[in-house]
């Protein structure tokens, strides 16, 4: 189990007098059992990001069954915050190398350490598993995902135009 202590995050986002700081994260490989919740996740996260082509909507908000094909192969890490599900990443290998997927974090827990504590465990599980390389390649238009690849020290390898759903997409990649 991964843990954010986020002290930087922490010091940039105190909380307002008599506000309570933001709680731990903690991070685990899904089970499931957690399939409903992370449908559930996908479906405020996807609804909550406007102008996303509506095919992209519908394929980025899987049904149970949907999301339980999507585990084949694939690793997935679920961040939780006073037990309730906040974000998803996915661990993709092949070729000795690993594609993060679905990464998705609750609009209400975003810039709270959530997505530095699931990448940090995709990175972590990626060298366990003798990966030489991570990459992956989020919409160019979220453009705070490619900000924290970069603080994460991905290097940014590329750009597709019109790529997905006439969407660009940008290119990341670590090497471990």
């Amino acid at each position: 189990m991964a843990t954010d202590q986020g002290s930087d995050r922490r010091a940039e986002h105190a909380p307002a007098p008599g506000e309570k700081p933001p709680a731990e994260v903690s991070v685990e490989r899904v089970t499931h059992q957690d399939i409903p919740a992370i449908c559930s996740l996908y479906k405020k996260v996807w609804d909550s990001e406007k102008g996303l082509p509506s095919e992209l909507v519908k394929a980025w908000q899987p049904a149970p069954l949907e999301f339980t094909s999507w585990m084949e192969g694939v690793t997935y890490f679920a961040a939780r915050r006073h037990g309730h599900l906040v974000g998803i990443v996915g661990c993709e290998p092949g070729h000795g190398t690993c594609r993060l997927v679905h990464l998705a974090v609750d609009p209400e827990s975003r810039r709270h350490g959530v997505g530095t504590a699931l990448l940090t465990a995709a990175l972590d599980w990626a060298r366990r598993s003798n990966v030489a390389t991570v990459w992956t390649d989020p919409l160019a238009r979220f453009q705070a995902a490619g900000s924290l690849f970069l603080k994460l020290s991905f290097a940014e390898a590329g750009r597709l135009r019109r790529h997905e759903w006439g969407e660009d997409v940008r290119l990341f990649e670590r090497v471990l």
